[in-house]
């Protein structure tokens, strides 16, 4: 709990700073809120005992579990806000409005990871999301950016509809909000009520929209095409994390059991084919980077969602290492996006990368290759670790899985393919700021180094 409180005093601090209107000292204050978490967070799990004992808060628990998620979501959070610095300094008079909104954000993941009722739970989800309707409209000079906010907010804001609406069926049927109770109370019953039931699958139903899951996955092309880079990036990896945890804590602890559990997977199955062959064909024509980025990420929820299927005793671990290294691949690959600045957006215009700036082209490179799941690096690692597990269960979905892995590889490759291509004309070099390459640096680490360390686990 303590480690929240540090973050959100951080995001506090950064938006009275912006008064100052000197970028470094908002971006300071934000950095330093986070690695504040996170130095609490790594000395909680290593002693067991918070700073604040005496602080004791009804709807969270930050059990071991919450605190490794949070750790990850506050690391990703830290990256997102280094790469997007040189943007947001354009823009000093805002920048403590981007920067607290983003921190604000990370605040409500943070509670998505630790709730321990379902009210807590829609308390962190709107913490999370409301920020980022806003963030996604904040390039006022382009009008696709106003159109991601608004499509965001509509479906976002239908999808938190559906959930409550779901919740108040399940509500109905066990008379409670607290997991643990719910858990309980469906062990008790002689039979499933159709109440349960339909409250199960309406708040399943949430949870793909939220996701960006086919077939509710319309809204994400075209919210990660308006959205600025650092928002989409965020997106991509914060917001991914905290949900799908939330979730598979939910699911894990009270519909994770029995004929309960059988009667939503089923449902979960047919979403998994859906959303990985829309998420791969769709990509394989897509001539713009950011709505590249956004099939492949429906895609990788596909695969993610092997997790909820696989049945493995390990499904939290598995989850947590999977979206960990998809972060840092995420990280890497909108660095570039953001470097390039592009007003089109084109894939093309990555064409001469590798000459205008190697290092940047390196980190590219290997962030498509991770994406893609080729060894050495920590996306092959995670692919390797969830298809395993869900083999046993589902050995044919994951055979679908594979076949999905191999179609990606060829529009990543072709990606990697006109970076390292020459451009047809000279073109001005890309210089880096030194906090960029510092991300770039451990983002780099994270895909490669991170994988061998997991491997000889």
């Amino acid at each position: 709990m303590d480690a929240l409180l540090i973050v959100f005093a951080g995001g506090l601090i950064s938006l009275f700073a912006a008064f100052a209107k000197k970028p470094f000292l908002v971006v300071g204050s934000a950095m330093a809120g986070l690695l504040g978490g996170i130095i609490v967070m790594i000395n909680q799990l290593q002693t067991g005992k918070a700073f604040f004992d005496f602080l004791k808060y009804e709807g969270l628990l930050f059990d071991e579990l919450a605190l490794i998620y949070s750790l990850a979501i506050c690391v990703l959070a830290l990256l997102i806000i280094g790469i997007g610095y040189e943007r947001f300094k354009e823009n000093p008079v805002h920048t403590g409005e981007y920067i607290g909104l983003l921190m604000f954000s990370t605040v409500g993941a943070m509670i998505m990871t630790a709730y321990t009722d379902m009210f807590m739970f829609f308390l962190g989800l709107e913490i999370l999301s409301i920020p980022i309707y806003v963030m996604a409209g904040s390039n006022k000079s382009d009008a696709r950016s106003s159109e991601a906010s608004l499509k965001y907010f509509l479906t976002g804001s239908f999808a938190s509809g559906i959930f409550l609406f779901g919740l108040a069926w399940v509500y109905g049927a066990t008379g409670t909000f607290k997991l643990l109770e719910i858990q309980a109370k469906i062990q008790e019953m002689e039979s499933l009520s159709p109440i349960l039931m339909i409250g199960v699958l309406l708040i399943m139903a949430s949870f793909i929209f939220k996701i960006g899951a086919a077939p509710f996955h319309f809204w994400s092309p075209d919210v990660y095409d308006g959205a600025p880079h650092a928002v989409t990036g965020f997106m991509a990896s914060v917001v991914k994390i905290s949900a799908f945890y939330a979730f598979l804590k939910m699911f894990a602890i009270c519909f994770g059991m029995g004929e309960l559990y059988t009667f939503w997977k089923d449902a979960l199955v047919v979403m998994i084919i859906i959303t990985l062959f829309v998420g791969n064909l769709s990509a394989l024509r897509q001539v713009k980077f950011k709505r590249l980025l956004a099939y492949s990420s429906i895609t990788h929820v596909g695969y993610t969602l092997l997790v909820f299927v696989s049945g493995s005793m390990n499904a939290f671990t598995d989850l947590w290492f999977y979206m960990f290294a998809y972060g840092f691949s995420i990280v890497g690959i909108i660095a570039v996006g953001l470097a390039v600045n592009d007003q089109e957006d084109r894939i093309e215009a990555l064409r001469g990368l590798g000459k205008r700036n190697p290092f940047l082209a390196i980190v590219g490179i290997v962030s498509l290759l991770s994406l893609a799941g080729i060894p050495p690096t920590s996306g092959f690692f995670g692919k390797y670790i969830v298809f395993s597990n869900a083999w046993a269960s589902a050995s044919w979905l994951v055979i679908i899985a594979l076949i999905n892995s191999a179609i990606s590889i060829y529009y990543y490759l072709k990606v990697i393919g006109t970076i390292v291509s020459p451009a047809e004309h000279e073109q001005e070099k890309i210089k880096l700021s030194p906090l960029t390459v510092i991300v770039l640096i451990i983002a780099l680490v994270g895909m490669l180094g991170f994988s061998f360390v997991i491997s000889w686990l």
